[in-house]
């Protein structure tokens, strides 16, 4: 039995007499590597453990996380979870039991075991890989500042409950890094490995994948470029967003307005609202009938792929909009029954300290039908965007202004001319109106983020976002860093 498998058996054995519980058990181990301007920064490590136990009794829910896992700390938990659920009986947004188990206990154990396994390679053989890669960052006196790192995270997460319910996640989440600086006379611009955006679950192996060993000398010679490079024209043009951007405005334009706690207000405080409102799934155009959304946990490798979410929940391919019609909502099971809207399920909890909420997972774009030079010969005037460095969206998740790291004119259908401090506005709800073409599957990435922010106190959780390109027509954009 494992460790996680075995608190959770030791808070069964002394649990408290109630309705229903369960205890979702985590432990989370982490090791960061960094070179910094070639001086090897200091190691990063974590291990952390610790439950979360969850009670229900006489029609509340009680929670109370505990790190202190012995039978003794258990059985606290267990009732300190339970004079909570007393409290807030009578008192709850939305009857507790409505949660729909299995007529059978569902029983899944299941480690992800990756080709090559983070500690295939001794602490001082990463650190060696590290430090050429940085080394290969420094092209020239105008390059200033550069790193180059990674951090891994292995989870291993147990949740059981009364029903008779076991299910065990494990996986590790690689997160490589790369960064040029170049300045002259003034004027500094920096080019990133897709600014963290590019991550997998995995081990070591991952890095190979996403050509992390080979980008270096690419990202410098971009760094060196840029200074020399016009600013961004603007006007009203077409706009070809590559992966490494779609997936923030994806995240930020899709993912967060159709989160159901957001709809029903729980988020007004802290992270905002949505433009959403519930009459507007079933009916409402979201987008041209290019834009395909779903939620996906089982794209294998993606930063939120998984079998069941943090509730007990089955994760299955579900459709948020289907030809531009907006079907379903980001909601966990909790959620549905108090908005009675479908959902997906994404409860979801960032550590064994926190309750599970609704969040994003893998949230992607369907791919299209077109090559990139397929979508390049449809524009006259416009422009090719790439890799996020800005974002800014009202609380409404509405107006949004995004600002990226390196964009190229398109004339007549051609590429031409790198240019600087490239930029665009607009509005969620018409936005993706305007999308006229998507790459096929050979342009899809699979991108994602390790920290979306959301939930009081706050939860940072990673989130996964693969996509094609996008072109859209009609977008403001403009220059200026």
């Amino acid at each position: 039995m494992t460790a996680t498998a075995d608190i959770a058996a030791r808070f069964a054995a002394g649990a408290p007499a109630c309705d229903a519980w369960s205890i979702r058990v985590m432990r989370s181990r982490s090791e960061s590597l960094y070179v910094t301007r070639g001086i090897v920064d200091p190691v990063h490590l974590g291990d952390d453990l610790g439950a979360m136990v969850t009670v229900e009794a006489a029609g509340g829910i009680g929670y109370a996380a505990t790190s202190d896992v012995s039978a003794a700390g258990l059985k606290a938990a267990g009732r300190e979870a339970l004079a909570w659920a007393g409290r807030t009986a009578g008192r709850m947004v939305a009857a507790a039991g409505k949660r729909q188990t299995s007529a059978a206990p569902v029983v899944f154990d299941r480690e992800d075991r990756p080709r090559l396994g983070w500690d295939a390679l001794s602490r001082s053989a990463k650190i060696d890989r590290l430090k050429a890669s940085a080394a290969a960052l420094k092209r020239g006196d105008a390059i200033v500042d550069w790193y180059a790192g990674v951090s891994f995270t292995d989870e291993d997460v147990v949740l059981a409950t009364s029903h008779g319910d076991f299910i065990r996640q494990r996986r590790g989440l690689v997160i490589p890094g790369l960064a040029a600086s170049a300045s002259d006379g003034g004027e500094t611009q920096t080019r990133t490995f897709a600014r963290g955006g590019l991550m997998r679950q995995g081990g070591w192996d991952v890095l190979e994948d996403l050509g992390f060993w080979n980008a270096p000398e690419r990202i410098a010679e971009e760094a060196l470029e840029l200074l020399k490079a016009p600013d961004c024209p603007t006007g009203a043009m077409d706009l070809l967003l590559m992966p490494d951007q779609m997936y923030i405005q994806i995240h930020e334009s899709i993912g967060h307005p159709l989160e159901l706690d957001r709809i029903l207000g729980d988020e007004r405080n802290y992270a905002g609202t949505s433009f959403v409102t519930p009459d507007m799934f079933g009916a409402y155009r979201y987008g041209s009938k290019l834009l395909n959304v779903t939620f996906d946990p089982g794209v294998a490798g993606e930063a939120a792929a998984y079998a069941f979410d943090d509730d007990g929940t089955p994760a299955t391919k579900q459709f948020l909009i289907r030809e531009g019609m907006l079907e379903r909502g980001l909601g966990g099971a909790t959620s549905q029954v108090r908005i009675n809207i479908p959902g997906v399920a994404n409860s979801r909890a960032c550590n064994w300290n926190r309750p599970a909420i609704d969040r994003m997972a893998n949230l992607n774009v369907e791919a299209g039908g077109s090559t990139l030079d397929d979508l390049m010969a449809q524009v006259d005037d416009g422009v090719v965007m790439e890799t996020n460095t800005s974002w800014s969206i009202d609380d409404s998740r509405n107006k949004f202004q995004f600002g990226c790291e390196r964009a190229r004119l398109i004339t007549n259908g051609k590429l031409g001319p790198v240019v600087k401090n490239p930029n665009y506005r607009g509005i969620s709800a018409t936005f993706w109106r305007n999308l006229k073409g998507l790459g096929n599957a050979a342009t899809v990435r699979v991108m994602g983020t390790p920290t979306c922010g959301k939930g009081e106190p706050n939860q940072a959780i990673r989130v996964g976002h693969a996509t094609p390109a996008g072109l859209f027509e009609n977008v403001a954009v403009f220059g200026g860093g």
